[in-house]
């Protein structure tokens, strides 16, 4: 079986490359490897090329119309989890989500689209308050959490939109400032619910390979379990796949998000992802919690 993740050198779906770099696949019986993302996740799990891939729902379900014929196994953590940090010279207070007047901020391309719902619920004009949304400069390999420091040292923006990674690599080197962490409630009412990270795989799988699915999820939970009782081990599931400087971040940066390590995918988390979908025009309609979501599984959330 191969796992992936849309971005490996980041917090957001660590517990899905720890899993199988800390032996817990291998442990409940489902041989697994990790292996380097594909340009589109989506389309390589649809394909078969992929057989678990830790991502946002609405970016692992974009090659599944209607989002049908793929299923979420269990949540990697809660709620959405994504920073947006400015230039630390500007003094701009936390959670002021008007200090973005005027600025150029770098997202990437579904990320930067949920940025602008954020912001323009937040009260943002674009045209009015001229903020531009620019695109990232390209990593030179896998390791994406330096591109917004170097969007910043390069002048191409004035602030950026990323995961943890993204966002403290830039902090410690005084670059930036976090202006909104919205899983702690930065921003507006319900941003927090846009998305989650999941384990995704396809219906098939679930339907032809139930003993893997459901072992992927027990590894899941022994993973997070095993985090929370020792946040260190994230440095030695790390240690192969990061760059040093990053991996001797990531302790920290797990211990962080450890309040957020439940494997539950609730009904909520569910309508809030759908919900956002359709806000993007990634999704036509609402979907049911049990389209998406692999209910039988549901008893091994809790280990």
């Amino acid at each position: 079986m191969r796992v992936t993740v849309s971005d490996v050198v980041s917090p957001s779906y660590f517990v899905a490359l720890a899993a199988v770099e800390l032996g817990y696949f291998k442990a409940e019986g489902v041989d697994a490897e990790f292996v380097l993302p594909p340009p589109d996740g989506s389309k390589a799990l649809r394909a078969g090329e992929i057989d678990f891939l830790g991502a946002s729902p609405y970016v692992a379900f974009m090659d599944f119309p209607g989002w049908r014929e793929g299923k979420v196994l269990c949540a990697l953590s809660q709620h959405t989890y994504w920073f947006l940090a400015v230039r630390a010279a500007l003094g701009a207070r936390k959670g002021d989500v008007n200090a973005v007047k005027g600025l150029r901020l770098s997202a990437s391309a579904q990320p930067g689209m949920a940025l602008q719902r954020v912001l323009k619920i937040g009260g943002i004009d674009f045209a009015r308050d001229n903020v531009r949304i620019v695109p990232p400069p390209r990593p030179t390999d896998h390791n994406h959490a330096r591109v917004g420091a170097q969007a910043l040292d390069e002048d191409l923006a004035d602030g950026f939109w990323g995961n943890g990674m993204r966002a403290e690599y830039a902090v410690r080197r005084g670059l930036a400032t976090v202006l909104l962490d919205v899983r702690r409630g930065d921003g507006p009412k319900g941003a927090e619910d846009y998305t989650f990270p999941a384990l995704v795989t396809t219906e098939q799988l679930t339907r032809d390979h139930p003993e893997a699915a459901a072992g992927a999820v027990r590894a899941i939970v022994k993973t997070q379990q095993a985090l929370r009782a020792d946040p260190a081990l994230s440095a030695k599931a790390a240690a192969r796949l990061f760059p040093t400087e990053e991996a001797g971040m990531i302790t920290e940066l797990i211990t962080r998000d450890l309040p957020f390590f439940d494997a539950a995918v609730t009904r909520e988390a569910i309508a809030g992802a759908s919900q956002f979908a359709q806000a993007l025009g990634l999704l036509k309609g609402p979907v049911s919690y049990e389209q998406v979501v692999a209910t039988e599984l549901a008893p091994l959330w809790k280990g």
